[in-house]
């Protein structure tokens, strides 16, 4: 199709980073006769390449949303967070998020945020109607805004999470088709809704079919998986 093959280092889940797992994943890809066109060690016109050094990029547009009124300043602590979980979960409901600090007002949040209490910034979703997106290999999907979580956007260490870092990536980066597996499509509305907010037209979107485990335990793992005589597969 005449495209470009960039390579993008997503690696703002720092609790599973490994530093030395990027040696062994560009020293991986060109073993195999796979040369990026734009990436670590190579550059590109929209570098950089890895997330973490992208960091401002993603708090720019966080103030977008902000600013806007699409996203919102969450205080609530980490034991808040699981109380209210649990809670919902006893009474039979979805476990998530009640939206405690959805009401605050904004410049007393800003104020709070400036003093330095610790918070996390989440996208303030639509709590009715519906919205439709579209899969390329499904077609047309529906989901129910009321359904939906504020979900967290900017984690409380100043680092995005993957939903917020890997929207902006893909507009800035100019990506025009995204491929990707099953278990995403329950946040493809989140990201719809993202585009959305900040103004931009969603690219194609394609959620594929997962490549099962053998023995029937749910979907491949390049950590579990493993021939009968014990190699990794």
């Amino acid at each position: 199709h005449g495209g470009r093959f960039v390579l993008r280092i997503e690696d703002t889940d720092q609790k599973r980073y490994n530093p030395e797992a990027l040696n062994w994943l560009l020293r991986g890809l060109r073993y195999l006769g796979l040369d990026w066109d734009e990436g670590p060690e190579t550059g590109g016109e929209y570098g950089p390449y890895v997330q973490t050094q992208r960091l401002e990029i993603y708090r720019e547009h966080t103030r977008r949303l902000l600013e806007s009124g699409r996203a919102y300043r969450c205080f609530c602590t980490p034991e808040r967070l699981e109380a209210v979980s649990r809670e919902l979960q006893e009474k039979g409901q979805n476990p998530g998020y009640d939206r405690f600090c959805r009401k605050l007002d904004p410049e007393e949040a800003a104020v709070r945020a400036a003093r330095g209490e610790a918070h996390t910034v989440r996208f303030r979703m639509a709590e009715s109607g519906e919205i439709t997106v579209h899969d390329l290999i499904r077609g047309d999907i529906t989901f129910q805004n009321a359904n939906l979580q504020d979900t967290v956007l900017m984690k409380s260490d100043g680092i995005p999470t993957y939903h917020l870092a890997n929207v902006v990536d893909d507009r800035l980066m100019k990506i025009s088709h995204i491929l990707r597996g099953d278990e995403w499509v329950n946040s493809l509305p989140l990201h719809v809704h993202l585009y959305r907010a900040l103004g931009w037209e969603p690219p194609v979107m394609a959620h594929l079919p997962l490549i099962l485990n053998p023995t029937g335990k749910g979907k491949m793992s390049k950590r579990e998986s493993r021939a009968p005589d014990g190699r990794v597969m």
